[in-house]
């Protein structure tokens, strides 16, 4: 076995996972605690192009994003302007792909633990003078922390496994694009089946860790 051919996708997909993982963090943390708070017309509707990503067939998503983000789009021609060359094909259009994808599961993760927060507590902070962002930062993220520990976690292990989206806009080009996903599909179709069978292992035990990870987390006792 090439251990450099082995090690490379798992490197790739790792750093993927991390940077898409945290930018998901982020975005879920910000959208869930506005949604599980607000009330407007038209919130269901919101919601559910929220969770879109959830539902669609992952190369369907691979297809709306490499419209979106192609040389002929308005993002992709701003992209190749600033950055000297097209983003699809790139490190970062697999981080992308593994974005939009992972999203909605750690959003809807974080937005039920928001709404298990007492509302009262709020209130009571606010009514003793705090800004929303205090009450943000002191009262309702301690206390759904679990929650969104739970989510980051299984948005980085939605990340790792996505294939479609990305085969769709990054491609499969190694040591620059090809993570497991990818590389495990090239080995099976081209009957490396030892190779794929190795990257299986390595995406299983890293999933089973991260999953395990986030079982710990959401049972451990106060």
């Amino acid at each position: 076995m090439d251990w450099n051919t082995f090690f490379e996708p798992i490197a790739l997909s790792i750093q993927i996972s991390i940077a898409a993982s945290i930018a998901v963090f982020f975005i879920a943390l910000a959208a869930s605690w506005r949604m599980a708070r607000a009330r407007f017309a038209g919130k269901s509707l919101v919601e559910t192009l929220l969770l879109l990503p959830l539902v669609l067939p992952p190369t369907v998503v691979g297809l709306i994003l490499l419209v979106l983000l192609g040389r002929r789009s308005w993002i992709g021609q701003a992209y190749e302007a600033l950055f000297g060359g097209p983003i699809i094909f790139t490190w970062g259009a697999a981080a992308i792909a593994a974005v939009v994808v992972a999203f909605p599961l750690a959003y809807r993760a974080m937005k039920t633990g928001f709404e298990s927060v007492d509302g009262d507590l709020e209130d009571s902070a606010r009514a003793m003078g705090a800004t929303e962002w205090q009450v943000f930062r002191y009262i309702s993220v301690p206390l759904a922390g679990r929650a969104l520990t739970s989510a980051y976690i299984l948005g980085f292990c939605r990340g790792l496994g996505e294939f479609g989206a990305t085969l769709m806009i990054a491609g499969n080009i190694p040591g620059k694009t090809q993570t497991i996903p990818t590389a495990i599909y090239v080995a099976a179709d081209g009957g490396g089946m030892t190779m794929a069978w190795a990257w299986s292992g390595a995406i299983l035990l890293l999933s089973f860790l991260m999953l395990l990870l986030s079982n710990r987390v959401v049972r451990e006792p106060d």
